[in-house]
């Protein structure tokens, strides 16, 4: 009986072992995923400023303000301008 308990336990940590790997690489491929997108998504952006220039500074002056906003807004901001500051 024993032995079959030992056989099960193995088989549980195998199975364990595969989640892991299995893991891995699915956050590899999400990885490669986005890298492609927003590869895509640049490329696009390029395309289109070339084609219609003041569609591309308009859409770079939003980006920016958005990125701006984030920066400005995020947890922590003030706290780290005291420390910059000091």
């Amino acid at each position: 009986m024993e032995r079959i308990l030992q056989w099960l336990d193995d088989l549980d940590d195998l199975y364990g072992a595969a989640g892991l790997l299995v893991e891995r690489v699915r956050r590899k491929a999400w990885n490669v995923a986005r890298l492609l997108a927003l590869l895509f998504v640049s490329a696009c952006g390029v395309l289109a400023a070339l084609r219609e220039p003041p569609l591309g500074l308009a859409v770079a002056i939003l980006l920016f303000v958005f990125l701006l906003y984030r920066v400005v807004t995020q947890p922590g901001f003030a706290s780290r301008g005291r420390r910059a500051a000091a």
